[in-house]
């Protein structure tokens, strides 16, 4: 198996993973919706998920990993386009894999000894208290600082130079780099939700922005992947 190959099948696979675990969670668990409840009514509604609910969130929080080999082998395959380009690339994305998966991974590991301790029928008051401070300062940190503001801003900026390389390389149409080129700004603007004055309730043009920046994403990467398997 070539690395074009291999890299087109993993383009192929990583939105595909990512849609349908977040269809799931978002069935199940009535995410990302139900992270405007009360953390109790979340802790709650998590711990009646059981283990089927935590596997997913782990799944979830792989997917984000599988981004690390595609995003070096889409630079190894792109291999005529300008060095510096490629390596900023690969640098980038790999930071996006990364910064993903720790905004994620909170929910199959720390959220289960949470959602334990807040329904332990002998917790004191001051124990729930202590939960929901840890809850939502997990979900800030993490959630928002780490995985949205990081996670959009450097998927933007890895699909901003995956563009320029894409237009750079002779390995496909350069409109497939255009794409990556239009697509950029709408994450480094979603990043931007939570930032400065729109950090108490977030700018609401940013966060519409996200879920289509992501289907157009999911399906440029579909096409790009198809474009490669096309080509070897």
């Amino acid at each position: 198996m070539t690395t074009q190959v291999l890299t087109g099948l993993l383009l192929l696979v990583l939105p595909v993973a990512y849609n349908g675990l977040y269809t799931l969670l978002a069935r199940s668990f009535d995410y990302p919706d139900i992270l405007r409840r009360p953390t109790g009514q979340v802790l709650e509604r998590f711990t009646a998920g059981g283990s089927r609910l935590v596997l997913l969130w782990w799944g979830f929080a792989m997917s984000a990993v599988l981004l690390a080999p595609a995003v070096v082998l889409l630079s190894a395959t792109l291999g005529d386009a300008n060095p510096t380009v490629l390596a900023l690339a690969t640098a980038i994305g790999l930071l996006t894999a990364l910064v993903q998966f720790l905004g994620l991974v909170r929910w199959p590991f720390a959220v289960p000894y949470l959602a334990r301790l807040a329904g332990d029928p002998a917790a004191t008051p001051a124990t729930r208290d202590a939960v929901e401070v840890v809850f939502q300062t997990l979900n800030r940190y993490l959630g928002v600082a780490v995985g949205e503001h990081l996670g959009y801003l450097f998927t933007g900026l890895w699909t901003a130079l995956a563009g320029v390389a894409l237009i750079q390389s002779e390995l496909l149409h350069p409109l497939f780099g255009v794409v990556g080129l239009l697509l950029a700004p709408l994450f480094v603007l979603g990043s931007l939700e939570f930032v400065g004055p729109f950090e108490p309730r977030g700018w609401k043009l940013a966060g519409t922005l996200v879920p289509f920046a992501y289907i157009g994403w999911s399906v440029w990467l579909l096409a790009l992947g198809i474009g490669l398997l096309a080509t070897a």
